[in-house]
């Protein structure tokens, strides 16, 4: 009898398992956005609702907003796969959550997943980032990155898509009409070097993000043994001479960099094997007028952000002029050009007026001469 009982009620849950939709499956249920959850304004984004870890899609699921502002298309929808999002207004920012269906039990739904932000960028004017005291860190050394507008913004969001899974958030604080914010790496290491752009918002709308900002590029130095630096025809050359730097290492290095003492920009070259087995790089900077101090980096290519040590300074002396202007390793002497061609453009423009002037003068004496035959 007692087994009777169990066996009706073994069937009758059976039953009402199939009958009845039921959630909370106790697998884990994830949302994910392609390619990215940062999405510029009129962009599109795919979402994706999963569970297992991520490894098996929901075949059919609900999307919810956690702001409970209501996005028509969401409206009573079940999205089949995946749901492409866009083109996307700010409207659109914000936290989702989706609750899929299993595909061996089509009345069986998960649990809501955890939030996922998506943020709509490009609403305001991007912000700037800077690296204190320089973008060229010592391994071990402290560096500041520094979010800053003028636009006073609540928050800001720094993205690295080497050291960070998410954006970074850091409380904006007033600063000169604006808003800044600092982060600090208190102890530079070779996974924190990358990439870095920063972005903004306002505070009562988190999730709708300024432009990003222009790129920064942290670079971590004295991983390798440091190249060695020489200047032909030498370091000391007269006013007007080419002078090329000569960068080289008994390392097999992909690549040479030669930063300029003072400038934030840096020359990058590739390095070639040279006859006397050493890796050679040489950056030719054109007719000189004026000196400065150069050191050099090998990098290799798998590595860009990870640095040799720097070669020993080379300062470069120039002798017979007194020009304040040298142009910059990154930049073409057209400048240089100009300043020696200025006295033949001065003296030709006086003539031309003065020609001009005697011209008018002979033309007005012949009209009188004419009107009195």
């Amino acid at each position: 009898m007692s087994l009777m009982v169990v066996s009706l009620a073994c069937v009758g849950f059976f039953l009402v398992q199939r009958a009845c939709p039921h959630t909370g499956g106790q697998d884990k249920t994830f949302l994910s956005a392609r390619p990215s959850a940062l999405v510029p304004q009129g962009g599109h984004v795919t979402l994706r609702c999963h569970y297992r870890r991520g490894f098996n899609n929901f075949t059919n699921f609900t999307l919810y907003k956690d702001d409970r502002s209501h996005v028509p298309v969401f409206h009573s929808r079940i999205f089949h796969q995946s749901f492409l999002m866009g083109p996307v207004t700010p409207a659109h920012a914000g936290t989702y959550r989706c609750r899929g269906s299993y595909p061996h039990s089509p009345t069986e739904w998960s649990a809501l997943s955890d939030p996922l932000a998506i943020r709509v960028t490009g609403v305001h004017r991007k912000p700037s980032l800077l690296a204190l005291p320089g973008p060229l860190v010592k391994s071990g050394e402290t560096v500041t990155l520094q979010c800053s507008s003028d636009i006073v913004f609540g928050h800001f969001f720094l993205h690295s898509e080497v050291t960070f899974q998410e954006l970074l958030h850091l409380v904006g604080e007033l600063h000169g009409g604006g808003s800044q914010a600092n982060y600090s790496i208190n102890s530079m290491t070779s996974d924190l070097a990358g990439t870095y752009r920063c972005y903004g918002s306002v505070t009562h709308s988190p999730y709708v993000l300024s432009a990003p900002s222009d790129t920064l590029d942290i670079v971590i130095t004295g991983l390798y043994e440091k190249p060695s630096l020489s200047a032909q025809p030498g370091p000391t050359v007269q006013a007007g001479e080419n002078v090329t730097l000569s960068c080289s290492s008994q390392i097999s290095f992909d690549m040479y960099h030669l930063p300029r003492e003072g400038e934030a920009r840096e020359l990058s070259v590739s390095a070639v094997p040279s006859v006397n087995g050493t890796f050679q790089a040489d950056f030719p900077l054109g007719p000189a007028t004026h000196g400065g101090t150069y050191r050099c980096f090998g990098s290799f290519r798998t590595a860009p952000y990870k640095w040799s040590h720097p070669s020993d300074p080379l300062p470069v002396s120039v002798t017979g002029n007194s020009s304040s202007s040298w142009p910059s390793p990154t930049e073409p002497s057209c400048k240089t050009s100009i300043t020696r061609h200025l006295p033949i453009v001065i003296r030709y423009s006086v003539a031309t007026i003065i020609f001009t002037i005697l011209l008018f003068f002979l033309l007005r004496r012949w009209c009188s001469d004419k009107k009195r035959i």
